[in-house]
């Protein structure tokens, strides 16, 4: 299945937005590995006059069905359900410029996954909610000023979005991927079998630097853009190709990659290169609020409509087993 095309023509947002994750990434690969700890919840006072503030559910590795479709929470968790008061309604931030995730529709009406998302969670709630898109750049600063209520984007998780704001657990996270021309689709993943292999990686990355930490043994291929990389691939100057698997998906699924090539090997997470995910995000006076949408996502996700609405906008997962693209 192909890719709408206006989709696949914005691709570059993507690789802009992601950007500053992979640079935090190369900063912090330098320092030797943490050790493991459940993702930090931003602090938020309860208002006054009502129960304390329910904590939030530690983040779990994410679990994949057949279709590459991610479980984020925990099915033997029992969040408790927190109550918005009633006659409140949510303004819903977005923008419209970073697909599948979040983007202008064919009539210029905000969609995509985190988008439909948030529709969703509203729904569950019982809550009233507006959609309103602004430049990507300004949203935080729109939340902060009281201009909307959440914000739906794929904000990375810095410290001035912990520090200063309430944040769901994660919904989506970003996986780092090997791509690798379809006849080679049999290739292992491991250390010993891509040893002196040629591995495209886009130059001074995050997925650069990991590749190098994990896998020394392999050759990479060191390409100045992700174009170039891909086109390295397709035309035999390397192996295979490391890189953000959510582009890769969309690479994979347009009509660009002339359907050469597939996934191989599992997705890849890793904090400290990648990104820790994206979740909805609220002004720290709005913590219950979080809570409530970390409630509702999880029985969006236990009643199938978390899987709907991941296959509506990702054909090719970028999180799907490999085993499914091999021909």
């Amino acid at each position: 299945m192909l890719f709408p095309q206006f989709i696949i023509s914005r691709l570059h947002a993507i690789l802009a937005r992601i950007a500053p994750v992979l640079v935090l990434g190369l900063v912090l690969s330098a320092a030797p590995p943490p050790p493991a700890a459940a993702q930090a919840q931003p602090d938020g006072t309860a208002p006054a006059r009502v129960s304390p503030t329910p904590v939030s559910p530690a983040p779990v590795s994410p679990a994949f069905t057949e279709t590459g479709i991610p479980g984020f929470w925990d099915p033997r968790a029992r969040v408790e359900p927190v109550e918005i008061p009633s006659g409140r309604s949510l303004r819903i931030l977005t923008s419209d410029d970073f697909p599948p995730l979040h983007f202008g529709g064919p009539d210029a009406v905000p969609t995509g996954f985190s988008v439909e998302l948030a529709r969703l969670v509203c729904e569950a709630l019982q809550v009233p909610c507006t959609i309103q898109v602004r430049s990507f750049s300004t949203l935080l600063d729109a939340l902060e000023a009281g201009e909307g209520d959440v914000v739906a984007a794929a904000l990375a998780g810095d410290a001035r979005l912990h520090g200063g704001f309430a944040v769901t657990l994660p919904y989506f996270r970003f996986p780092a991927r090997f791509i690798t021309r379809a006849e080679d689709a049999a290739v292992a993943i491991t250390a010993a079998d891509l040893a002196n292999r040629r591995i495209s990686v886009v130059s001074d990355t995050a997925h650069a630097a990991w590749l190098e930490r994990h896998f020394p043994e392999a050759v990479p291929v060191p390409a100045p853009n992700a174009a170039i990389a891909r086109s390295d691939l397709q035309r035999g100057a390397s192996d295979l190709l490391f890189g953000d698997g959510l582009s890769l998906a969309l690479w994979l699924g347009g009509r660009a990659s002339q359907e050469c090539c597939v996934f191989v090997g599992e997705p890849y997470f890793d904090d400290r290169y990648f990104g820790e995910g994206i979740g909805f995000v609220m002004r720290t006076e709005d913590v219950r609020l979080a809570r409530a949408f970390d409630h509702a996502l999880h029985r969006i996700w236990e009643d199938g409509a978390y899987a709907r609405t991941w296959l509506a906008f990702f054909p090719i997962s970028p999180l799907e087993p490999a085993r499914a693209f091999i021909r």
